[in-house]
């Protein structure tokens, strides 16, 4: 099958940044938000983005209009009922996202496939509150998606041969790079991720090394972008827990049990960047 139009079930952080990724390569693309005010502010934060690249130089001004013009908001699952294929991007909470997954089954059409962007639920429970099991396929795009180049396709025990293809095809029709895993929590990249971030923050609990250290050595001794805390400060503290928490009660390994100063730090409010203050202090960076 090929993939004509897309819908997006969230436009979030990355809702709107996978929405902003379909509709820049092409794709009629529309977005289904809870309320119209989130969904003025996803739209909205879309069309700064695509300004702000026209204005450095990095994106034509008649490019960033066609995506835009490529963009459709709407408040109701039922804008949805044409798509081919369906991304849902909703917040990380299985059963809201199994009552979503439902919801499309009964309102989209008998070929279209349903994705979800999780990186932490299990997508075979998602299928099985479908009648189509074999049609739900997994999508884990990576925070900004417009700038990460993977894309997670996930395969459950259920999903057919077909679905997987189309669903490949269409990561690579986006400029992605996909790489193909089984439904298994935290799936490639969490899976090892997630267990080293958490034992840097074991290291700086224990009194090894401080948090500069830490991420100095990791920068300049394996040749990473950036160092574990601030990679945690990125991605969220919170989000960080929620995740080492759904791993640790899969698997019961003591590498996934999230560290006590991991779970403070989250209670305290400092959840990284985006409220300010996590490991690193960025209020006072930016003083």
């Amino acid at each position: 099958m090929t993939i004509k139009t897309v819908g997006i079930v969230g436009c979030g952080l990355m809702g709107s940044g996978i929405a902003q990724v379909v509709a820049q390569a092409g794709y009629p693309t529309t977005v289904v938000e809870a309320s119209q005010d989130l969904l003025d502010r996803g739209l909205g934060g879309i069309r700064r983005t695509l300004m702000g690249l026209t204005e450095r130089g990095k994106l034509p001004r008649s490019d960033a209009e066609a995506t835009l013009g490529r963009l459709t908001g709407a408040v109701d699952l039922g804008a949805l009922q044409a798509c081919d294929l369906v991304i849902e991007a909703i917040t990380e909470n299985v059963e809201l996202k199994k009552e979503t997954f439902a919801r499309l089954d009964e309102l989209t059409l008998a070929h279209t496939i349903l994705a979800s962007n999780t990186s932490s639920c299990t997508i075979t429970e998602l299928a099985a509150a479908t009648g189509r099991p074999g049609q739900v396929v997994g999508l884990h795009f990576f925070n900004p998606a417009p700038v990460m180049k993977l894309v997670e396709v996930v395969r459950t025990i259920l999903t057919d041969e077909a679905s997987f293809k189309t669903a490949w095809s269409f990561v690579q029709s986006l400029g992605k790079t996909p790489v193909a895993t089984q439904d298994t929590t935290g799936f490639i990249v969490n899976r090892l991720l997630v267990p080293y971030l958490l034992e840097a923050v074991r290291l700086l609990e224990s009194g090894v090394a401080s948090k500069e250290d830490v991420d100095e050595a990791m920068r300049l001794g394996c040749g990473y972008p950036m160092g574990p805390f601030r990679l945690l400060d990125l991605v969220g503290l919170d989000t960080t827990l929620y995740v080492a928490e759904v791993m640790f009660s899969e698997f019961r390994e003591p590498r996934f049990a999230p560290p006590p100063l991991l779970k403070r730090l989250v209670a305290a409010g400092r959840l990284g960047k985006k409220s300010g203050q996590g490991f690193y202090d960025y209020v006072k960076s930016q003083a």
